[in-house]
């Protein structure tokens, strides 16, 4: 159960922040959301980790800001995944990595 609606909160989030930034567009509906929340989590529960470790020395010398680039190319990766998620531009995929997590943070905190 918990699972579901950790999915659902990622839909949300993936909803808020497509509505907000420029440069992201989602097509097809809450299904897509849906879809979108699941890639996006997946990528970051095994992709992510493998990048992460094999980055370590990129990520030290820039003190962990390589870590939002790591962000940006997993909401590239899903953007390439999901037909009708579209993300154009390195700084709306950024915002976009940075709305989903904190909104995120912010309804796990309420929930």
């Amino acid at each position: 159960m918990g699972l579901i609606i950790r999915i659902l909160i990622s839909a949300v989030a993936v909803w808020i922040a497509a509505y907000f930034i420029p440069g992201v567009s989602v097509t097809g509906g809450m299904g897509t959301y849906l879809i979108v929340a699941i890639v996006l989590g997946f990528l970051n529960a095994f992709i992510k980790p493998v990048l992460t470790v094999l980055t370590i020395p990129i990520t030290i010398v820039t003190l962990g800001l390589f870590l939002l680039v790591l962000n940006v190319l997993m909401v590239y990766l899903t953007s390439y995944l999901v037909p009708n998620f579209h993300v154009t531009g390195f700084i709306a995929a950024l915002l976009f990595s940075i709305v989903v997590s904190i909104i995120t943070a912010l309804i796990d905190a309420i929930v």
